[in-house]
């Protein structure tokens, strides 16, 4: 009886709410302890106080055991709460696992429609969750990525996702505006500030070969004035002046000379005697 559908509850696509969830998945889900102590008894409204405490959300971990998550899922395909309760979980900012549970609610049981109208302001929520894999580990997933998954994965939490309408249908249709998101405001935002940013640059590259090409002129007037100088010098320049060499060869000549002047009066002095 505990694992039955409520009485009055509602075909969703046509069948049992909680045979949105495969069988194998509802036997491994029945028979998990977390389901036997905790959703045995759980309403409507107890439930949320079991979605607070939710630590991680995902699918199968481990030997094949479901995730908290998975168990409080199918529980509320059970109770099948009314649509009211099922936006007040997604608009609830305090708790991002209890927002995170009612966003795969509703894209288990939605329509096209309302699933876009409804998860995809919440692509802009970038808070971190703690996602289970099917190793048991845990892995850090934004919450705008899980909300991502929703939209255009086939099998998300090891579940099969309901089929909906493509977005580019319903805006042909005109169900649905296009969709103006904050990551394109941010690109073009991006793409200005690169042109500013290209701008000051090539200025400042403009300034600067001007000052190079300043630079240079003045570094080539400076070069020419110390060749100008430097010739005008060299023009200016004496004579060269006499090696060493020859004052040397000069001076060793001048002894013969006065040795030959010797030689003539030693002959006059020979004569006279």
């Amino acid at each position: 009886m505990a694992n039955r559908t409520v009485s009055d509850a509602i075909a969703i696509h046509g069948t049992n709410p909680q045979y949105l969830i495969e069988k194998i998945m509802r036997t491994r889900i029945y028979e998990s302890l977390y389901w036997k102590e905790f959703c045995f008894g759980l309403t409507a409204e107890t439930l949320i106080d079991k979605a607070i405490e939710l630590t991680s959300f995902g699918g199968e971990y481990g030997n094949q055991k479901p995730t908290e998550f998975l168990c409080l899922t199918l529980k509320l395909l059970q109770l099948q709460p009314s649509k009211d309760i099922v936006m007040e979980f997604i608009r609830n900012e305090d708790y991002k696992y209890l927002r995170a549970l009612g966003a795969f609610y509703l894209r288990l049981v939605g329509n096209s429609l309302e699933i876009y109208q409804t998860l995809e302001p919440l692509l802009n929520d970038y808070r971190k969750l703690r996602k289970r894999t099917n190793e048991g580990d845990f892995e850090i997933v934004c919450m705008d990525e899980f909300i991502e998954e929703l939209l255009k994965e086939e099998r998300v939490c090891d579940t099969i996702m309901p089929r909906i309408l493509k977005r580019h249908v319903l805006e042909e249709n005109g169900e649905l505006q296009p969709r103006e998101s904050g990551e394109q405001d941010q690109e073009g935002e991006e793409e200005e500030e690169g042109e500013v940013k290209s701008r000051s640059s090539k200025s400042k590259s403009r300034e600067r070969s001007k000052r190079d090409r300043s630079s240079s002129r003045n570094r080539g007037d400076k070069s020419s004035g110390r060749r100008n100088r430097s010739r005008s010098r060299s023009s200016r320049s004496p004579l060269p002046r006499k090696s060493s060499r020859s004052r040397s060869r000069s001076r060793s000549r001048s002894p013969r000379r006065r040795g030959g002047d010797w030689r003539a009066d030693r002959c006059k002095y020979y004569r006279i005697l």
